[in-house]
């Protein structure tokens, strides 16, 4: 996992409620163990109009994507945070995430931004044509049109978020005492 501090760019203005897991990647594509690939299967029934901001040139590698409650709801699948690294995505900002999704996401690097419904209307119209910038030193999203807003992040996934510190990374910090124990409980067996 690559450490994040700061994610800078345009974001997908996509709004929408109740985005479940099986539209950010729907179910026929989770036979795969492979993280690849699935980015252009991401969103597939949106991506279905032709004039759907995926695939609009103007977002074009979108590192955020703003939307409304209960981002990530439905099955528990993590393909779906596979499918949005894939397609660029490392930030998603809503009012409120699904908890299995959110723990997803970070597990694989997504930064979940909260935001009141007041703040999310204003990046979404902010996004139409300039870019935003999520700050975990900060911990503020900005607009270059001088929007701030302040967000929480419990303090483990935040350090881990700027360490690049996945599972077996965090576990692999501790290698030495991990080592060390083994040896002392082999000495004693």
């Amino acid at each position: 996992m690559e450490p994040i501090t700061r994610i800078h760019g345009r974001a997908y203005p996509l709004g929408l409620k109740n985005v479940d897991t099986d539209a950010i990647i729907p179910a026929e594509y989770l036979k795969t163990i492979k993280r690849t690939g699935l980015g252009r299967h991401a969103f597939e029934a949106i991506r279905s109009d032709p004039a759907n901001l995926f695939d609009d040139p103007e977002y074009k590698g979108a590192p955020i994507v703003i939307a409304g409650d209960n981002f990530g709801c439905g099955s528990s699948r993590e393909h779906a945070a596979w499918a949005l690294l894939d397609l660029g995505v490392t930030t998603v900002i809503a009012p409120s995430f699904s908890d299995i999704f959110s723990g997803n996401a970070f597990k694989n690097g997504i930064v979940t931004v909260v935001l009141d419904q007041a703040a999310i209307d204003r990046l979404m119209e902010v996004a139409q044509e300039h870019p935003i910038t999520v700050d975990l030193e900060t911990m503020t999203v900005t607009s270059p049109l001088q929007d701030r807003f302040a967000f929480e992040l419990d303090p483990f996934r935040r350090e881990c978020l700027m360490q690049g510190l996945d599972e077996i990374a965090l576990t692999l910090t501790s290698e030495a005492a991990i080592s060390a124990y083994e040896t002392k409980t082999r000495s004693l067996g």
